[in-house]
């Protein structure tokens, strides 16, 4: 029995073109601020935390972001296990293709280049809409949201073309910011105890069972959107081996935290006797009203502000996700070579980038275009083909993990142990089907209460899959390394 794990590879086509490899100097924090950015967590705060109050579990919410950390976590242990027999910056569909082949590998591919483009183009409506409103409330006229969908288009378009560094310090910059001022009010909050003392529902397992604990944990584990692209950049880590487990540990646990102590802060700033009022009546005021109480009037003028810049870092960070996935292909020989080809000079997937970019333009028009609503049609329309394609990832990569170490072991060549190989996996894949339930159950509501659009959602979905899959069942040069 070998104890060597082998990831030996090949890279065909390397040698047809000069520039075939990405460049980079990411290290452990670089990639942490990268998905972390992604995962937009001031807009977790100001969204997604609110509705889970709400509509979920109350004041007892808190606590349903720890038991989606830890089935995030969970997932996080076979999904690191694996990275060393995947020596490719494929992410999930070299995952998925290493444990199940490689037809439903690129089928899988195709579904996470349409969830993450999709979810790239979405938040452009939320930061038309919230660039509109941050600076119509400066005294400035009203101008269309598209126009600032656009002004932040041109300069990720711009910040995309050059090498991921540059990209990691704008959003380690940005991060920093939206980070912090959360943190300010948490301290706040704390330090004054609060409306009606502090907040005992993540404590009190009456409150954490109340309600829908359902929906909470479909909230909590939306919000964690984003953490699983550490290994797409794995060609611009200096040590992915190492570099990319710390950083997919450290990003989950850091959100985690993050998202905990910040929600039961929030809910401690209300009052367990009426936050979940407030957060019904009104949740997106949720956030702006505490800030304001806790921070004055300047600590809101900056949230609003901040707000703007973390759907910019979650736009760029989404940006490069999928950039990096359209050059991955294209060396598989799935998209046109050129495409696959990084610039001389930055290191960087620019004509990839380029191609992404041509297409979130064309959605913006249309969307302008047909008039929609930036957040309830735009937004939830885009963000529900994201919830589902994402969840269905996770899910299929997990499976890939069972089955490839099953393969292995059957081989007498397991090198990890049980845990990471297969009890891990299988604990965190129940939590993942639970959820992947409750979205499902719960689609309509998330795509603007319309059931033709959440059809709609799963049938893009499956339309993606069977192209992937087709593409790779037909063509026999389209390999996965």
């Amino acid at each position: 029995m070998s104890n060597q794990i082998d990831t030996t590879t090949t890279a065909p086509a390397t040698g047809e073109r000069p520039h075939r490899k990405l460049r980079g100097t990411l290290g452990v924090w670089g990639i942490v601020f990268v998905v972390v950015a992604a995962a937009s967590p001031l807009g977790v705060i100001g969204g997604p935390v609110p509705l889970g109050i709400g509509i979920g579990n109350g004041t007892g919410f808190p606590a349903i972001f720890v038991v989606s950390t830890v089935i995030i976590l969970l997932f996080a242990v076979g999904f690191t296990a694996l990275t060393p027999y995947v020596p490719d910056a494929g992410a999930f569909y070299s995952y998925i293709g290493k444990g199940l082949g490689k037809v439903p590998g690129f089928g899988f591919a195709f579904v996470a280049l349409i969830s993450y483009l999709t979810l790239e183009i979405a938040v452009y409506g939320l930061i038309g809409q919230g660039a509109q409103a941050l600076f119509s409330s400066y005294g400035l006229p009203q101008i269309h949201w598209g126009v600032w969908a656009f002004i932040a288009f041109a300069i990720v378009t711009l910040l995309g073309h050059f090498n991921i560094d540059l990209s990691r310090n704008v959003l380690g910059v940005l991060l920093i910011g939206e980070v912090a001022i959360v943190l300010a009010l948490d301290a706040a909050v704390i330090f004054t105890g609060g409306h009606e003392g502090l907040s005992t529902g993540i404590i009190t397992p009456s409150q954490i069972v109340s309600g829908a604990p359902g929906l909470a944990l479909l909230f909590a584990i939306l919000s964690f959107i984003g953490f699983e692209a550490t290994a797409v950049f794995r060609d611009e880590a200096r040590d992915p081996l190492h570099t990319i487990p710390r950083a997919t540990y450290l990003a989950v646990i850091l959100i985690g935290i993050f998202y905990t102590v910040s929600t039961w802060a929030l809910i401690s700033a209300w009052g367990d006797s009426r936050v979940v009022e407030a957060a019904l009546n009104a949740p997106s005021d949720l956030l702006p009203t505490a800030t304001r109480e806790y921070l004055g009037t300047a600590g809101l003028h900056i949230v609003q502000v901040l707000f703007v810049t973390s759907l910019f870092a979650c736009i760029l960070s989404f940006h490069n996700i999928v950039a990096r996935y359209v050059f991955t292909l294209s060396n598989r020989r799935v998209f046109p070579g050129q495409l696959g080809e990084a610039h001389a000079s930055h290191g960087s997937p620019h004509l990839a980038s380029g191609a992404d970019a041509v297409i979130v333009a064309v959605a913006l028009l249309i969307g302008i275009l047909f008039k929609l609503d930036p957040v309830t049609q735009f937004y939830t329309w885009l963000a529900g083909i994201s919830t589902v394609g994402v969840t269905t990832l996770l899910i299929a990569t997990s499976v890939a993990v069972l089955v490839f170490f099953a393969k292995r072991k059957r081989a007498g060549q397991l090198e990890v142990s049980v845990w990471r190989a297969f009890i891990a996996p299988s604990l965190g894949l129940v939590g993942l089907v639970i959820a992947f339930a409750l979205i499902l159950q719960n689609l309509p509501a998330l795509v603007g209460n319309s059931t033709p659009i959440a059809i709609g959602v799963g049938a893009l979905l499956v339309a993606f899959f069977a192209i992937g899959a087709g593409i790779a069942a037909r063509r026999p040069q389209v390999t996965l390394e």
